[in-house]
């Protein structure tokens, strides 16, 4: 594959499902750390789970089954990547098509859906990503809990002192939605494969959600390397929890170390 080859997000998925698991496997510590806090999250009683690049489903399947939710829906675009899923029903379908009118027909509500390991980062423009968020505000549940896990553009432990601040600086003397645009890349074999993804700023994300109508209930720091839980921004990745805004709601953070 030629270095300056960058494939669609589904074509690359299509490409690295077959060894999908062992990619997984290099960031284990930290999935499953995310998993833990979702889980410990979800609130009792929940009946349903819709995940948002559902990949090959397992990460979903698991924190269903520790949670007791028994409705789940998978969307994954990617068919190599959800061929062997069971127990679940899967949306075969971008998260660009999660249309208004798609959403109002069905009906659909689930009191959890998840969005994890920077999925909505794969989504361009901004536009696009605002308009995704939109429609999971729509299908989320009233009581319902939303998770989204994003790749932190000021996470210095894992990118470095130098470019991090090089972020920091550029950020503010030239502010824009592209910033964050960056090339993922996954190596395998030494073989290359390569997509868009952005890389999220905290004051991004809060006005993305809150114009969908939806509430912070909890932002959580999770080391990319380790998967411990940390104090500042700028020691990991970000976990979101948002439920719907009510009248008497607050966008304070809850900031979990």
């Amino acid at each position: 594959m030629g270095p300056s080859e960058i494939l669609d997000p589904v074509a690359a998925y299509e490409q690295i499902a077959p060894f999908f698991p062992r990619l997984a496997e290099r960031r284990r510590r930290y999935l499953e750390s995310i998993d833990a806090q979702v889980v410990a999250r979800i609130p009792a009683g929940s009946q349903s789970l819709l995940d948002i690049g559902a990949g090959d489903g397992k990460r979903t399947l698991r924190i269903a089954a520790k949670t007791g939710v028994r409705q789940i829906v998978l969307l994954e675009p990617s068919f190599a990547m959800s061929r062997s899923v069971a127990g679940a029903e899967v949306w075969r379908i971008r998260a660009e098509e999660l249309s208004a009118q798609a959403v109002e027909v069905t009906g659909r509500q689930f009191d959890v859906i998840t969005c994890l390991w920077n999925v909505l980062g794969h989504v361009r423009p901004a536009a696009a990503r605002a308009e995704v968020v939109q429609q999971l505000a729509r299908m989320l549940s009233p009581s319902g809990l939303l998770f989204l896990d994003v790749n932190h553009r000021y996470n210095l432990r894992a990118y470095g002192a130098a470019a991090t601040l090089a972020r920091f600086f550029y950020d503010r003397i030239h502010p824009g939605e592209q910033n964050g645009d960056v090339t993922v890349t996954w190596e395998y074999k030494e073989a290359q494969y390569r997509t868009y993804g952005h890389f999220f700023r905290h004051a991004e994300v809060l006005p993305l959600m809150q114009s969908a109508g939806l509430a912070l209930q909890a932002r959580i720091v999770v080391d990319y390397a380790s998967g411990q839980t940390r104090r500042w921004g700028w020691e990991g990745n970000l976990l979101y929890v948002f439920r719907r805004r009510s009248a008497s709601a607050s966008d304070k953070a809850s900031v979990t170390s």
